[in-house]
């Protein structure tokens, strides 16, 4: 067994100090005294948390879930360790259904090796409204199609669609029936306000990077934004990178959405690396000061790491930490209903230990210590 001490501890309640959190590959207590017979590790006054959950990345370190490789997968877990993340959906992108088909395979036939664990997949189209592609690949669009999917279902977690689309609708009621466990989320969709309330009804329960790749909030046509910010049961997650929205929106999803806010990164495969040229389903991409485009100059996805999100959050509202980091731990794992992100009795042993400007020093995973600085 392991001790934790000299560390503040970030619960799900409050900031500890002065207690010890002891573990082996799951939390077995967290007390202030100090278990006899245990490694101890001093924390030297660094922040400790659950170990972080992205639900929406699609690569890392120059490689992509859709290369449907196994050193794809396991280049993308170490490599995100750095960022504090410990768990992670892999997320597909609007291709052929022969490439999705061969990335699901590949999930599922993955065994990570010391990274972040795979948690399932997050399928991001093929299901989308082409008004509202953003960096999709439009030829690849296709209506909700279960034969493309069905052979995959206990891998699926989460499926980004536009409800408005032909075949939305039975789609989506069918899914809530029939597959409980997968979060369905509105996103790249061109949905009225009155149809993203109906689809609410149906069984989306989520949308994706809010205000991005869907219609505007307007004061006559309130659109997706206005459903998703108005509802108390529809959550939300947002790209904190300081590009796909205005850091002013910051205070006021948090405000409105509170427990039903996450954050992502939407990283492609440029995450971790230098600028320069890089690549997402099959389409050129720019990456300069912290932005990745395509020649067109639409955002394709980000570079943003997720500690680095939570430094951008932080500085731009008045959020405390307690309710900041369960945005990356607590709240993505109640909506993907694992028990995961708490620091409790029971609960992996996946923790993150991080200084005041959200640099990661060390990652525990199972309760082996995997990245350290």
């Amino acid at each position: 067994m392991k001790s934790i001490l000299n560390a503040k501890i970030i619960t799900h309640e409050a900031i500890l100090e002065g207690y010890v959190l002891s573990f082996d590959n799951k939390i077995v207590s967290l007390s202030k005294e100090m278990p006899q017979e245990s490694e101890v590790i001093d924390a030297k006054g660094l922040y400790l948390s659950a170990g972080f959950i992205d639900i929406h990345i699609h690569g890392s370190n120059g490689f992509d879930v859709m290369d449907a490789t196994e050193d794809a997968l396991e280049g993308i877990s170490k490599s995100i360790l750095q960022t504090g993340t410990t768990s992670f959906l892999a997320t597909t992108m609007t291709m052929s259904q022969e490439a999705i088909s061969k990335a699901l395979q590949n999930v599922q036939n993955f065994k990570p090796q010391n990274g972040a664990k795979v948690l399932g997949v997050h399928l991001e189209g093929p299901f989308i409204n082409g008004a509202k592609k953003g960096a999709q690949n439009e030829q690849y669009i296709q209506k909700p199609n279960m034969a493309l999917i069905e052979p995959f279902m206990p891998l699926i977690k989460m499926i980004t669609l536009a409800p408005e689309v032909e075949g939305g609708r039975e789609f989506i009621e069918d899914m809530k029936k029939n597959y409980p466990h997968v979060l369905l989320s509105i996103g790249h969709s061109n949905a009225t306000y009155q149809e993203s309330k109906e689809s609410f009804s149906w069984g989306i329960s989520h949308a994706t990077h809010i205000f991005n790749a869907m219609n505007p909030l307007h004061h006559r046509e309130p659109g997706i934004v206005g459903a998703v910010l108005e509802s108390d049961e529809v959550s939300c997650d947002v790209i904190a990178d300081l590009v796909h929205i205005h850091p002013s929106f910051f205070n006021l999803l948090y405000q409105l959405k509170k427990e039903q806010l996450l954050l992502i990164t939407d990283a492609m495969r440029a995450g971790c690396l230098a600028c320069g040229l890089s690549e997402i389903g099959g389409q050129k991409v720019i990456v300069k000061e912290g932005e990745a485009r395509l020649e067109d100059g639409t955002l394709a996805g980000s570079v943003l790491k997720l500690n680095e999100a939570l430094k951008n959050f932080y500085e731009h509202t008045n959020i405390g930490l307690v309710e900041l980091l369960k945005m990356v731990t607590k709240i993505p794992a109640e909506k993907l209903g694992l028990k995961k992100g708490v620091l409790a009795q029971g609960y992996e042993a996946d923790l993150v230990l991080f200084d005041e400007e959200f640099e990661i020093s060390s990652v525990y995973l199972d309760g082996d210590i995997v990245f350290s600085r």
